[in-house]
């Protein structure tokens, strides 16, 4: 009877323990599955944040030079302490940093979804970001000069990815690919050339002038082409998703790039500049003059916002080197103007970044679509 009354004494504890084994394997394989799926929805989109930010570096950079005549905003560039600066491009380089190591590990684990993103004709463009976000920190860094050995070298390991992608992608559009331009044609389609005018830029400055042009009429050709086919509006073409509107602004973000890519090129914001950036100036007031164009985009929070960012940025780059080349009140306020606004843009994405954290992940794989047709086809 005793040796019953442990046998039933001990099966519930026996129980205890079993259940509490598969709570901590269920609790263990619940995490785990977690951190894949956050690998899953993770793409190479979030380096907006990146491009965002590194953007602002290199504007704080460029307003600090003593050779900045504007003043409008010298006042108040010089009141504000050099380690603001400094912080704004750690605060750049961290994010870099981490979206690098978590893109990592999705390549390491999701290999199939970075296929698929691939494949993708938005996502494909956002595979030079995280080499153009570094191009630009780099062009802003305060710690080496345009001619330092190790700036030198970590341009050519920025710099070869895009011309690798150049290759794959450009390729496709004359060839007998399965990406003809005039079906994949979207506004994100100007990465491509906006990652070989960021690399024609820090070759100039670092007075590799040879490498600065091929890179730049690389660049413009395709954007050209470019151009002409996204005006032209083909019915073929893949439609744009209504949340990734914001990514319209990379409309002026090209020129403005290419003006202060032939600016570094040529030592001075010459005639060819000032066209590049009045094109920039009328394509920005013909989106700001449509808000309705981006009123669906704008009812819940992404990381797609933050493709307002960059391309303000750059236009008030533009801006700034126009100011220094025309000293006049008009050019002076449009350069004033246009840097706080980027400004204010940038801190008001950063805000709601930090409160509206959960909304940055979708809720499913972007790219899922494309990971089943390629699955299908096998």
């Amino acid at each position: 009877m005793e040796t019953n009354n442990q046998n039933q004494n001990e099966k519930p504890h026996q129980a205890n323990s079993t259940g509490l084994q598969i709570m901590k394997r269920d609790h263990m394989i619940n995490k785990d599955t977690s951190r894949l799926s956050l690998l899953t929805k993770f793409h190479a989109g979030y380096f907006r944040i990146s491009f965002a930010l590194c953007g602002q570096a290199l504007l704080w950079k460029t307003l600090r030079e003593l050779s900045t005549n504007a003043r409008v905003l010298r006042p108040l560039v010089h009141v504000i302490p050099s380690t603001a600066f400094i912080l704004l491009w750690s605060l750049a380089f961290l994010s870099l940093l981490m979206l690098c190591l978590l893109y990592i590990a999705r390549c390491l684990t999701r290999f199939e979804s970075v296929r698929a993103e691939f494949r993708h004709h938005v996502g494909m463009n956002y595979l030079y970001a995280p080499w153009i976000a570094g191009l630009l920190l780099l062009q802003s860094t305060p710690f080496l000069g345009p001619h330092n050995v190790l700036y030198i070298f970590l341009w050519w390991v920025l710099s070869l990815p895009i011309i690798a992608l150049d290759i794959k992608i450009y390729g496709q559009w004359f060839t007998r690919g399965k990406k003809f331009l005039s079906v994949v044609a979207n506004p994100t389609s100007h990465l491509s050339v906006i990652g070989n005018l960021v690399a024609a830029r820090a070759a100039a400055e670092m007075g590799g002038k040879e490498a600065a042009l091929c890179l730049f009429s690389l660049g413009m050709v395709h954007y050209v082409v470019l151009f002409v086919t996204l005006y032209q509006r083909f019915l073929g073409s893949d439609s744009l998703p209504v949340m990734l509107r914001p990514v319209f602004f990379l409309f002026f973000a090209t020129p403005s790039m290419a003006s202060l890519a032939w600016r570094s090129i040529v030592s001075s914001f010459d005639t060819s500049c000032k066209m590049l950036f009045f094109l920039s100036l009328f394509l920005f007031a013909s989106l700001v003059s449509r808000p309705t164009l981006f009123k669906r985009s704008m009812r819940r929070f992404s990381v797609a916002w933050w493709a307002y960012s960059f391309p303000l940025t750059v236009l008030a780059l533009a801006a700034t080197e126009y100011a220094q080349e025309i000293t006049s009140e008009i050019s002076n306020l449009l350069m004033l103007i246009l840097t706080v606004l980027s400004v204010i843009v940038t801190l008001i994405l950063m805000l709601l970044t930090a409160i509206r954290m959960n909304d940055l992940l979708p809720h499913d794989d972007p790219f899922a679509c494309c990971l089943i047709v390629h699955r299908s086809r096998k």
